[in-house]
């Protein structure tokens, strides 16, 4: 019996059939070590994004733009036990929310009874039920003297949708709970990321909290004398008859709290009704 052996053309042609038809797999060419440095770079790429994430408050559903949990504050007044110093008082509120801090303008010459009706919208990162409040008296050739502060949780209720206003105690040199009152209306929302807030005046790191635990840290040291604080036009009032319609529909409710609900919703009487009435449930 004779052998056949195979000829040059049989062998070309067996090669053309174990020729790989089609796009090259992904780690062709790359070695074991180069793939598991990929997946690391993957994995860490991850890590940071979903950090960027949670800082920013954003919550990323499985379809559609990233949403954020958004907080508005109206900061309306206080009722200060005491006036220091031998002048009317100049006070102003700073607050911080999570990592970031607000503030009003200065209410001039408000002394123990000062009012802001300033309305802050700002995120609510992940984790974060509760604000921290201070009130300063501004001075012009001084540091601004620290007045008063609070720590407040948002109510529950608050988080489930509803406007929520009411008068918190302040601590103070005269003791806690015992230097005041200030009256603050809240709620809350959830929607795109491109809502608009309001820029925070500071961030400032994460520390074990308290009335001392608010640090402002400037961006940028500067050699210049420290400025007078800029003073933003009032916000567009509200007629006394707008007040009295909707007084006449809730007497037992307290007017300042109409007032700053009426200013929060932009003069919407509707609104503010739906608000008031979830209010007093």
């Amino acid at each position: 019996m004779t052998s056949t052996m195979p000829n040059d053309g049989d062998r070309n042609e067996e090669r053309r059939r174990r020729v790989l038809l089609g796009p090259l797999p992904a780690g062709f060419l790359r070695a074991d070590g180069d793939t598991a440095a990929d997946n690391a770079m993957d994995a860490d790429y991850q890590a940071a994004l979903a950090l960027q994430q949670q800082l920013c408050g954003a919550q990323v559903p499985a379809a559609g733009p990233p949403l954020t949990a958004r907080l508005s504050i109206t900061i309306a007044q206080a009722k200060l036990v005491k006036n220091y110093g031998l002048t009317r008082m100049d006070p102003y509120v700073r607050l911080r929310v999570g990592h970031c801090i607000y503030e009003t303008h200065t209410d001039p010459s408000g002394g123990k009874t000062p009012r802001w009706n300033k309305v802050i919208h700002c995120l609510l990162p992940p984790g974060v039920n509760s604000v921290y409040l201070e009130i300063f008296d501004e001075c012009s050739f001084t540091m601004d003297e620290l007045i008063a502060w609070t720590h407040i949780t948002i109510p529950q209720a608050v988080l489930n949708g509803e406007t929520h206003g009411d008068w918190y105690p302040l601590n103070g040199k005269q003791g806690d709970g015992v230097e005041g009152m200030i009256n603050l209306v809240l709620s809350y929302s959830v929607g795109p990321a491109a809502v608009a807030t309001f820029p925070p005046v500071l961030v400032v790191p994460s520390t074990g909290m308290g009335y001392a635990a608010m640090p402002v840290y400037p961006q940028q040291q500067s050699m210049q004398p420290p400025q007078q604080r800029a003073h933003p036009p009032p916000p567009p009032p509200i007629t006394p008859e707008q007040i009295q319609q909707i007084e006449e529909m809730f007497p037992s409710m307290d007017k300042e709290v109409i007032k700053s609900v009426l200013e929060v919703n932009h003069g919407d009487k509707d609104a503010t009704i739906n608000s008031l009435l979830q209010m007093s449930e």
